[in-house]
């Protein structure tokens, strides 16, 4: 399972400003200087990295600047069982590809948006988060948004309805989150842990119903959701404060916390979909306010939904174990 990556603020010397932008635009933790936990938690709740604080700094987590190739072979040793920070004076001659490839817990001291985005993208894979050394806000708020919605990249692909059928009445799954979703973004959830639909939140303004964009009516009770991470979970399983997928159109992605997640009876329906010999299923509510997204973002309402219609979809290989992708060959029907 891939790791979230982190972002972290350095806030040294002591900086209140620094650890209020840390605090407002989401960051992860941040560096301070000893006896300064306290000054943080008074603020908010934020992780500290300090000799004294919540991540002990010269035990948990370590800092390296690299100069030579020594400095190289000891950041890739530490890093096996610790964080290891890694600062150089000219980034261009570091070979921090060779780091990251044969290492484990490495965090790149950054001071720009540009520097981080090259540091999270190193390989293909990245570092394991920035520490971010800059006393503008608005370059600390830039880089927290660009580590927290670029942590996954998906491939969605257009699927033909193949077939739409009314059932009876099921539990389903409203998930209502933190996060406001924009028109054209959902959660992609399935039948099964291999295919799943792009199910669009309730942003779309009705006669009948007002809008609730915090809100994926997501499908049945046993239904799989994709979380951050590549992992999976039931419907039925989500629970307050945990982090699921926000995933738009062209598959870019960003994290949103569950705030509730609701089991009602509704009558359900089930919808199939295919691309090529791929075939996409999910139980959903048979409701219009219920919609599955058209390439290009548009909402189609499942009330209007026919065979033929196209629609976003993702397929993923590979089983599953305990919501952990695994390489095993696993049929479900």
């Amino acid at each position: 399972m891939n790791k979230p990556k982190q972002v972290w603020i350095d806030c040294r010397p002591w900086a209140k400003k620094r650890v209020l932008a840390a605090l407002e635009s989401g960051a992860d933790a941040v560096i301070v200087p000893p006896g300064r936990t306290e000054s943080v938690k008074e603020l908010g709740r934020l992780r500290t990295v300090a000799e004294d604080g919540d991540l002990k700094l010269g035990r948990a987590v370590v800092e390296i600047e690299i100069t030579s190739r020594a400095d190289q072979e000891d950041i890739i040793s530490r890093s096996k069982n610790r964080t290891v920070i890694v600062s150089g004076r000219d980034w261009k001659i570091i070979p921090l590809e060779n780091i990251i490839a044969r290492s484990g817990e490495v965090m790149a001291v950054v001071e720009s948006l540009p520097a981080a985005r090259t540091a999270l993208g190193i390989l293909e894979k990245g570092v394991a988060g920035v520490v971010v050394k800059s006393s503008s806000p608005k370059v600390i708020a830039d880089i927290v948004r660009l580590v927290k919605s670029g942590r996954e990249k998906l491939e969605l692909t257009r699927v033909k309805i193949s077939s739409i059928r009314e059932l009876g009445m099921g539990d389903r799954v409203c998930v209502d989150t933190c996060s406001v979703f924009r028109p054209g973004e959902g959660m992609l959830v399935g039948n099964t842990g291999s295919a799943f639909f792009l199910v669009h939140a309730e942003t779309v303004q009705t006669p009948y119903v007002a809008p609730r964009p915090f809100r994926v009516n997501a499908g049945g009770v046993h239904a799989y959701t994709l979380l951050p991470g590549g992992r999976t979970s039931y419907l039925s399983e989500l629970e307050i404060a945990e982090e699921v997928l926000a995933v738009d159109p062209r598959g870019r992605t960003r994290t949103a916390i569950v705030g509730r997640a609701k089991v009602e009876k509704r009558p359900m329906l089930l919808v199939r979909g295919r691309a090529g010999k791929k075939e996409v299923s999910l139980i959903l509510q048979n409701a219009e306010t219920i919609r599955l997204v058209r390439p290009g973002g548009k909402p189609l309402s499942v009330a209007a939904l026919k065979k033929g219609d196209e629609v976003l979809a993702h397929f993923s290989s590979g089983g599953r174990h305990f919501g952990t992708k695994i390489e095993e060959s696993i049929e479900e029907k």
